[in-house]
């Protein structure tokens, strides 16, 4: 969305920073965005809402549209959320909803923003196993911004630690387990302590 002030941004060889708008309009099709709120349409049903993403293919008429939708919804567990509202699911189901929304268009790439946030530790499971089964039934490459632990450990191939638009530590959950990085073992340990962390200036640029 933005036009970088250096540098250049490549997906699978391409440059994507030197793309026209028509170019890039084209490629972005293949990509798919799950928000962190899940940004459903209050207004719509829950099957108009998966149905909006192809709202401009004329190749597709709205029977077709339909019967799509119904096999998202199935694919992620709600086949009977067809007719309802947004209002009427759980916070876990509209992340749910969302996520078959985004899957209408076949994406090759989804990015996910905090994809468990606000949810319990059981539903962010479900929303976890749906990412890690996406990659696994359908290829689709995820990339995800989390701050959810058991999320990444079961979802990342490899994984970058981000802290103040520096990275700490990158690479498999097992190298950054082993990161000689005081604040990246604090970040991963299962108990919190009262001791301070004291960060050295490399910590805290």
């Amino acid at each position: 969305l933005l036009s970088p002030d250096e540098g250049q941004v490549t997906a699978e060889g391409t440059e994507i920073s030197g793309m026209g708008a028509d170019e890039l309009q084209s490629w972005r099709s293949r990509v798919g965005f799950l928000f962190q709120g899940g940004a459903m349409y209050d207004s719509m049903s829950i099957g108009e809402n998966l149905m909006f993403p192809l709202r401009n293919r004329k190749d597709v008429d709205d029977e077709q549209k339909a019967v799509v939708a119904r096999e998202k919804l199935s694919w992620v567990g709600l086949a009977q959320t067809f007719d309802k509202f947004p209002a009427d699911l759980s916070g876990g189901m509209r992340k749910r909803a969302a996520l078959a929304r985004t899957l209408m268009t076949d994406p090759e790439v989804i990015l996910y923003d905090e994809p468990t946030t606000g949810l319990d530790p059981v539903t962010s499971n479900e929303i976890s196993q749906l990412i890690a089964r996406l990659k696994d039934e359908q290829g689709v490459t995820s990339i995800a911004v989390t701050h959810d632990m058991p999320c990444a450990r079961l979802i990342a191939d490899r994984i970058a630690f981000l802290h103040k638009g520096r990275v700490l530590a990158s690479g498999t959950w097992e190298e950054i387990e082993a990161a000689d990085n005081r604040l990246v073992q604090f970040f991963l340990a299962t108990e919190f302590t009262r001791d301070p962390i004291e960060l050295d200036d490399e910590t805290d640029d």
